[in-house]
């Protein structure tokens, strides 16, 4: 058939069935590139539909009606557009691909980059249909026979959906099978993952394209529920897709409180948020596998049903426990970011962050795991800058470009996590949305419109600022810009010779008050939600100036601006109790218990130190233990010692905080959990084995100063240790009991006050151990 009359017929038929049968490899190329240069059109309609799209929805899924804009782009890719959808966590991205798979001829292939959400959607699909093949996942967890079962199920025509992970699409032997059966459409989940600006960059979706084209480049739909106007234009063109149809959806989730709180006693912090959300459900994320599993410890021994989730677990541990979490067995997953990607659970009640995410789209898709059924949600992020230094330091070593994208995300992290404006405002305007309804403010659904902060005029601040930029010549980037205007001289502005521009430090002392780098990183942020100043897409994060600002700086007008929050003195958050001691909160009932331990141990002969030391004291005073399990939480006070001299200080505040209608801490009932490190039971196993103690630090690789240190909280928390095979060696007999008496005696069992006292005629570190065997028997 002559070449022209195969391109008349290509207008009117599926062209790549076409091509097949009619046109040899040569012809072929030109027909693409005449595609490729919009000639003609890709793709003709795919589908011809014999009955109401809602008619299908209502047979497949028993939906009524579908949801936002489901229905236009479900009926753009059955028309055999490629179709572009940016669409919130809980938006129903997957119906988009999901129904018109079911209703097209062939199989369509879903690129997915988890297998625990290709299993989580693949048991959807089957819950709704009577044949378990319509879908399947292919990935590395199956096994040949399994794998050998869906290739004759896609065959067959049986499957519907094929999800697949990138990595699978890169083989040889796959992609033959691809190219043998018949594709409806090809569907990129998570499109985000293409982009180098995106949260969750992996390298093999950026060969998506080449592979695709390779297959049969029937239509394309990408999905993702975060992409920046950066990201989204990088997705586009790694596809080959700029002309595709793009539906995006509002980022704002109206049902969502977020919240960000300095990172202080943070376990404690945890653990009374979720008890106020008693028997509901939720999500914890940290960023280390080790930090997953101590907090998931920590709300198991306090009675919260909860589960480590991370790829440090074998595959069928985090089936287990991510089918347990959908089906209620357990209230709480403690996870890495691993966790929930296409997981459909709508009941998720709250979403908190023990470690501040590296990007507003981790941060975004994170919390949106919440409250999808549309029920409030609350999103709590635990924020200290020591945690953006480690994300930092996790960059070092990474290609320069690498570096570049990952320090402007962690960037955009911070002036999130610091501003005090809406987290709403913030947070929508980052995805290129402007947010301009009041209910955040109304209603208080975050935690700066629920407490504002009083608002001060920023007119001359903002001229400053807005002139220093264009000073500067537009070049430069938010934390540039803040360090100039501060007159902070940091090495880049040296390099540069701006600590000589005569706007150096303009800002630093504006108004007789000194203004750091904060407050004009915090004006730098509003001047660009405001409209004053823009972020260029391509070269992202350098500053420029928009009409709007240069209006501004010519006829300056009133704009009140708010100071970000201060979170200078915030701690890493690690510790559940101070084993130092910092002061009683209740100086009343510090004094009864002091009196009450000199009582105990004057009727057992022994000085009152040996009970309970003063900061374990100071901790019930504060903390108000009125059972053993509290009282096992208190600072310094293992099992053994609650057991043995507890007792009597339970029944002592429980009278006190009865008599005086004291409303306890709410987060009494945190429970340590108790030390398991190795070293611990190391110490603990060598010295029942009888090991010398220096053969002890040697074994570990530490100092005897260690061994002894871990050795005194061991006997402070009541465990015993006998160490007298050691000591009966290396000290006679009758000089333990000398010193043995001595302690006896004493008010205080400090090391430097027992040294003067025998002056000097035992080392400290025999004097210690000295002191680990007197309370070891006479404590413990």
């Amino acid at each position: 058939m002559p070449f022209i009359e195969s391109l008349e017929i290509i207008f009117g038929l599926n062209y790549g069935a076409f091509f097949s049968k009619n046109l040899n490899l040569n012809r072929l190329n030109v027909v693409s590139l005449i595609c490729k240069c919009n000639k003609i059109p890709k793709q003709v309609s795919i589908q011809t539909l014999e009955a109401p799209i809602t008619d299908y929805l209502k047979k497949h899924f028993g939906f009524d009606k579908f949801k936002g804009e489901q229905e236009k782009v479900i009926l753009n890719l059955l028309e055999g557009n490629d179709t572009f959808v940016i669409m919130p966590t809980g938006g129903g991205k997957s119906m988009c691909y999901q129904l018109p798979a079911l209703i097209c001829e062939g199989t369509a292939i879903i690129v997915s980059p988890l297998i625990a959400l290709m299993k989580n959607q693949v048991d959807a699909i089957r819950g709704i249909a009577s044949e378990d093949g319509i879908a399947h996942f292919y990935n590395s967890s199956l096994n040949k026979t399994e794998a050998k079962k869906v290739k004759e199920d896609v065959t067959n025509g049986i499957t519907k959906l094929l999800y697949v992970a990138p990595e699978s699409l890169t083989k040889e032997e796959n992609v033959e099978f691809l190219k043998s059966i018949k594709i409806s459409f090809f569907g990129i989940d998570e499109a985000h993952c293409i982009s180098e600006w995106g949260h969750d960059f992996r390298p093999e979706y950026r060969r998506l394209r080449s592979i695709i084209e390779a297959i049969d480049r029937v239509p394309i739909i990408a999905l993702t529920a975060t992409a920046t106007p950066k990201v989204q234009e990088d997705i586009q063109k790694n596809l080959g897709m700029t002309d595709a149809k793009v539906f995006k959806a509002s980022f704002n989730r109206d049902n969502l409180m977020y919240e960000i709180r300095p990172k202080k006693d943070v376990k404690k912090e945890i653990i009374k948020a979720i008890k106020q959300h008693e028997g509901q459900c939720g999500i914890i994320y940290c960023l280390s596998r080790k930090k997953v599993e101590e907090i998931a410890e920590l709300l198991q021994v306090n009675g919260i049903k909860a589960l480590p989730y991370h790829a440090g677990l074998d595959s069928a541990s985090r089936a287990k426990h991510q089918d347990m979490f959908l089906m209620e067995d357990v209230d709480v997953i403690v996870a890495t970011i691993a966790f929930g990607m296409g997981i459909d659970k709508p009941d998720v009640r709250f979403v908190i962050h023990h470690d501040i995410p590296k990007s507003l789209e981790s941060y975004y898709q994170e919390t949106g795991r919440a409250g999808r059924d549309g029920g409030e949600g609350h999103c709590i992020a635990f924020y200290s800058y020591k945690d953006i230094e480690k994300l930092e330091k996790f960059l070092h070593g990474k290609p320069v470009a690498e570096m570049e994208i990952g320090m402007q995300l962690i960037f955009e992290m911070v002036s999130y996590a610091e501003t005090a404006v809406c987290r709403r405002i913030q947070l929508l305007h980052y995805f290129g949305e402007k947010y301009t309804d009041t209910d955040c403010s109304d209603k208080g659904m975050c935690d700066n419109c629920a407490n504002p902060k009083e608002k001060l005029e920023g007119k001359d601040d903002v001229k400053l600022l807005l002139e220093s930029i264009l000073g500067l010549n537009e070049m430069f980037k938010a934390k540039y810009i803040a360090n100039f205007v501060a007159g902070k001289g940091s090495s880049d502005i040296k390099s540069f010779g701006h600590d000589t521009h005569k706007m150096f430090g303009l800002g630093k002392q504006k108004e007789g008050e000194d203004k750091d780098e904060n407050y004009w990183n915090a004006l730098i942020r509003q001047s660009i939600i405001e409209g004053f100043i823009i972020k260029e897409i391509e070269n992202y994060g350098v500053l420029k100036i928009s009409k709007k600002g240069k209006d501004f700086i010519e006829s300056p007008h009133s704009f009140m601006i708010v100071r970000a929050h201060d979170y200078s003195d915030v701690d890493d958050g690690e510790n559940i109790v101070h084993q130092k001691g910092g002061g009683a909160a209740d100086e009343v009932l510090f004094k009864i218990l002091k009196d009450l331990r000199k009582s105990i141990a004057k009727e057992k002969g022994f000085p009152p130190y040996v009970l309970f030391q003063d900061p374990s004291l100071e901790d019930m005073a504060t903390r108000y233990p009125i059972t053993m399990e509290e009282m096992t939480a208190i600072s310094g006070v293992g099992q053994g010692k609650a057991e043995k001299f507890g007792h009597e200080f339970i029944e002592v505040i429980a009278k006190y905080v009865e008599d005086n209608d004291i409303e306890r801490p709410l987060d009494m009932v945190v429970k340590s959990v108790v030390n398991k490190s190795g070293l611990k039971v190391f110490v603990v196993q060598s010295i029942d084995r009888k090991m010398p103690l220096e053969d002890i630090a040697a074994a570990k690789g530490i100092e005897m100063d260690d061994v002894l240190s871990e050795m005194e909280m061991i006997v402070q928390s009541g465990t015993k240790v006998n160490i007298n095979y050691y000591l009966d060696d290396l000290i006679d007999e009758a000089d333990q009991e000398e010193v043995f008496e001595y302690f006896m005696e004493a008010e205080t069992d400090d090391i430097e006050e027992a040294l003067d006292e025998f002056e000097d005629s035992f080392s400290e570190e025999e004097m210690r151990m000295l002191r680990i065997k007197f309370m070891s028997e006479v404590a413990n």
